[in-house]
């Protein structure tokens, strides 16, 4: 069974519902299309972190669109 994860900023809201379920589908319809194996079984994960829980250079995503606006 293919396991799909997606790792996604958690901004402004949020990914709405229908968002998610379309990147659900077309992730799907590529692994499918490149791999040639059915998707009935396929597992999509979609996990939003917060800019504070989320670092580059040690400094949080948070501080450093904070200084850069």
């Amino acid at each position: 069974m293919p396991v799909i994860n997606v790792k996604m900023t958690h901004e402004d809201g949020g990914a709405t519902k229908e968002q998610k379920e379309m990147l659900s589908k077309k992730l799907t319809q590529s692994f499918q299309e490149v791999f040639n194996r059915k998707t009935n079984n396929a597992v999509v994960i979609i996990e939003e972190v917060s800019t504070d829980n989320y670092a580059i250079g040690g400094e949080t995503v948070s501080n450093i669109r904070k200084i850069k606006a």
